[in-house]
C-alpha cells in the first residue's frame, strides 16, 4: 500500500509547501498540480498527503486519526479518486486503453453535485498489474483533456486536480499552462546496466536497411522471460553511456538523441497495450533510419 508518511519523508519542502497553502484562511492552492520525475508512486503519494490535509477534520497533523485521515490512508475515499484508463469510468464505457470523453463528462457531471467533502482527483496511467504510471499524450488523448478545460479552469470550490507523468511535455500544453508544476526527483537507486542489451546494440550503427526487420526480430527475442519496457530502459542506458562517453561528432549526438526519444515513445505504446511485434518494428526502423 502507498503511504502518505512516505511522502513527508522524503519530500518535506514540497509537503511543507502544499501544508503552508492548505492552512492559509484563503486554502491558498492552485487547482490543477502537475507533478513530473521518475518516480510515480511517490508522486501519487504526495498527491495522497496534500488530499488529507485538504480533507482532515481535525488537527491534520501527519498522525491524525480522524475519518478522512484514515480513508485517505486506505485509499477509500468517496471524493479522493484516481482517474486513469481503468479507474473510476462509466458503467457503459469499454475504453480499455485511455482515459476517455465520456469518462470527461462522468467527471464533469460529478462534479455538478455538492460535496461535504474537499474532492481530490488524481490523474495517471496504470499498467496490467495496477502500478501507477506517467500520463501522457496516448492514455490522456486531446480529446479527453479538452473535453475538462474549462473545467480544470474554473472547478467548483473544493476541488484539486492533480495529474501524474514523467516528463512536463508529455501532457497537451492547454493542460500544462492551467496548471503549477513540481519537479519530484527520484529517490530510487537507478539501474543503468545494459548487459542485456550490449550485444544487440553494439552494432547498431552498421545494420542495413534490408535488416530491419532481423534487428526487430532481435529485439523481441530478449523479451522472452523479462518485460519490454526492461529491455527498452537497458537500450537506453546503453545509448545514454555512449553520449556521456564523449569523442562522439555532433551529428552523431543529434542522432542518439532521436533514438533515445524513439525508444520512450515506444515504452508509452506499451503502456496502452499495443501490440508488441508493431511496437518493435517500429521502434527498429526509427533507430535505424534516424
Amino acid at each position: 500500500m502507498l503511504s502518505c508518511n512516505n511522502a513527508r519523508e522524503n519530500y518535506p519542502q514540497l509537503i511543507e509547501y502544499f501544508e503552508k497553502g492548505i492552512n492559509n484562511p484563503d486554502k491558498n492552492l492552485a487547482h490543477c498540480i502537475l507533478l513530473y520525475g521518475n518516480d510515480l508512486n511517490a508522486q501519487y503519494e504526495i498527491a495522497l498527503e496534500a488530499a488529507r490535509m485538504l480533507n482532515c477534520k481535525s488537527s491534520r497533523t501527519p498522525d491524525c486519526e480522524c475519518l478522512n485521515c484514515r480513508w485517505i490512508r486506505e485509499n477509500n475515499h468517496p471524493e479522493v479518486k484516481t482517474i486513469s484508463k481503468v479507474d473510476n469510468k462509466p458503467a457503459d464505457d469499454d475504453t480499455k486503453t485511455v482515459i476517455s470523453i465520456e469518462q470527461a463528462r462522468m467527471i464533469k457531471n460529478d462534479l455538478l453535485v455538492t460535496s461535504e467533502y474537499h474532492r481530490v482527483l488524481i490523474f495517471c496511467d496504470k499498467d496490467k498489474d495496477g502500478n501507477i504510471m506517467p500520463l501522457n499524450q496516448i492514455n490522456f488523448p486531446e480529446a479527453a483533456a479538452n473535453a475538462l478545460l474549462k473545467t480544470f479552469e474554473e472547478p467548483p470550490s473544493g476541488t484539486t486536480f492533480f495529474f501524474l507523468t514523467k516528463d512536463k511535455t508529455d501532457v497537451i500544453t492547454t493542460v500544462l499552462s492551467r496548471a503549477q508544476s513540481f519537479f519530484v526527483p527520484s529517490k530510487l537507486p537507478e539501474d543503468r546496466s545494459f548487459d542485456v542489451v550490449r550485444d544487440l546494440m553494439e552494432f547498431l550503427g552498421e545494420i542495413e536497411r534490408s535488416q530491419v526487420l532481423d534487428f526487430s526480430e532481435r529485439m523481441i527475442s530478449l523479451t522472452a522471460d523479462r518485460e519490454p519496457v526492461h529491455v527498452l530502459t537497458q537500450m537506453q542506458n546503453y545509448l545514454g553511456a555512449v553520449l556521456s562517453g564523449g569523442n562522439i561528432s555532433k551529428a552523431k549526438q543529434y542522432e542518439i538523441i532521436a533514438q533515445l526519444k524513439a525508444i520512450e515513445e515506444a515504452k508509452k505504446q506499451f503502456g496502452v497495450n499495443m501490440n508488441p511485434q508493431t511496437v518493435f518494428e517500429n521502434l527498429a526502423f526509427k533507430l535505424v533510419l534516424s
